[in-house]
């Protein structure tokens, strides 16, 4: 069943990009945070998607807001990810697809690839906006947008 707006964020614990334990409870109550599905490391889209968020990275924070993406690499591909990209936010390593399942992210080409979301929560936790486009980088503009409403 896939998240929609309204529904509160599930808890979920995961690896980040420097192989740190990560729990979704430390951000809500706390701030407003964007979490972004995306398909693979190192691919066209993907990194676009990436470094749109990271050359907005410094707005999202200045408004209150967190950055996290989300995809089934290892923690060692992300670590290389963000090292290349220079990307100041946490990505988290979903290899068992837990998290995924839990939002309820489809796949795209009859299951072939990982689907593309963005969920932006608000300080509570509950989702605010859903952006479910194979456009990378739309959902960055859209990410922001829904921060700006809640937080302006």
């Amino acid at each position: 069943m896939e998240l929609k707006v309204g529904d509160k964020i599930p808890k979920f614990k995961a690896k980040d990009s420097n192989g740190v334990d990560f729990d979704s409870q430390t951000l809500v109550g706390v701030k407003p945070f964007v979490i972004y599905f995306y398909p693979k490391d190192n691919t066209p889209g993907c990194t676009a998607q990436a470094c749109s968020f990271r050359d907005q990275y410094e707005d999202f924070r200045d408004l209150g807001a967190e950055v996290i993406g989300v995809s089934s690499d290892s923690v060692a591909s992300h670590q290389e990810f963000t090292r290349q990209y220079k990307l100041p936010f946490i990505l988290l390593s979903d290899s068992d697809q837990k998290i995924k399942k839990l939002f309820g992210v489809p796949s795209l080409l009859f299951g072939l690839v990982p689907g593309r979301v963005t969920y932006v929560a608000d300080k509570n936790g509950v989702i605010q906006m859903v952006f479910d486009r194979i456009l990378a980088t739309k959902h960055m503009l859209k990410a922001m947008e829904t921060i700006k409403k809640l937080v302006l």
